[in-house]
């Protein structure tokens, strides 16, 4: 480890909604996570007891679904998160639950190795078989 450079660790994905609310108790449905202990007005993490990563969830009053795949002149994705599964069937499963849980199928996709989906405020997610 070079140490010229600060020892710095992340702490967590925050994703922009208009609800903070409705879109981590999506995550915590589909992923069976916990709420963190720390929770404000505009925003909210939840956490994997298994790791301890986290998603954070902030207020955007003013936000605006990207559009997959891009399209010119359209709100981008910043970014997605990959969410890994053991095998093809795990794949399966994982994506029929998040679809129970309202996440939906995008209508594109590229490879039988990960499907895209998108939460109910519209950011992209994978399952990838890894």
């Amino acid at each position: 480890m070079n140490s010229s450079i600060p020892t710095i660790k992340m702490k967590s994905i925050v994703l922009d909604c208009p609800d903070i609310q409705a879109l981590s108790d999506f995550y915590i449905r589909m992923l069976g996570w916990e709420k963190d202990l720390v929770e404000e007005e505009d925003f909210l993490a939840i956490r994997s007891p298994l790791s301890g990563v986290k998603i954070a969830f902030q207020t955007n009053s003013n936000y605006v679904a990207p559009v997959w795949p891009e399209e010119l002149n359209a709100q981008q994705q910043m970014l997605h998160i990959d969410f890994a599964v053991q095998s093809k069937e795990e794949l399966e499963r994982a994506v029929k639950h998040a679809i129970s849980c309202g996440a939906t199928k995008a209508d594109t996709q590229y490879c039988d190795e990960w499907t895209v989906m998108l939460d109910p405020v519209g950011h992209p997610f994978c399952f990838v078989v890894w």
